[in-house]
């Protein structure tokens, strides 16, 4: 064997062997897109309006970032903020965040997390699921807690069939 093709049969094994047994290429992932987005954010802040609320809005991605963030004309200027949080929080910890909040509320392990950049420890934030995997997250700020929740949830559940 010619001493070329030796020197490639060890790169060739080299590579191989330093390579996990489970490793990818290309990964595939299902994500929020802008269309997808908006038509989720313009349905939670017209159930919030519904109600009598001028809100803010925002959805985050399956990375956290911010896809699409809305401000009523009247809400006031914190709430796009808190929202842009609550879906932010909702799409890391793969649960509401009313729920996070309880969670993290008296556990001395998890009450730590609080402390974490971009979290916020109350209701409005819902994530985005397609079966048991979260694709992004929707947050509504500006009325009360309850009305926070039910109008990001009314934006999910105007996309349900989408999310199949």
């Amino acid at each position: 064997m010619s001493s070329l093709v030796k020197g490639f049969a060890v790169i060739a094994i080299a590579f191989g062997l330093g390579a996990p047994a489970n490793a990818q290429g290309v990964l595939m992932q299902r994500n929020v897109s802008l269309d997808l987005a908006l038509e989720i954010a313009n349905a939670a802040r017209a159930a919030c309006r519904e109600a009598g609320y001028d809100t803010s809005v925002a959805v985050v991605d399956r990375s956290g970032q911010t896809v699409v963030i809305m401000r009523s004309d009247t809400a006031s200027p914190q709430t796009a903020e808190m929202a842009r949080r609550k879906a932010y929080t909702a799409r890391m910890w793969r649960r509401t965040s009313a729920d996070w909040a309880t969670r993290t509320r008296e556990d001395p392990v998890a009450y730590p997390q609080r402390d974490l950049a971009d979290v916020i420890a109350l209701s409005g934030g819902v994530p985005i699921m397609v079966g048991d995997e979260t694709i992004g997250g929707i947050g509504s700020a500006g009325s009360n807690q309850p009305q926070d929740d039910a109008c990001a949830q009314a934006g999910v559940d105007a996309v349900a069939a989408q999310l199949q």
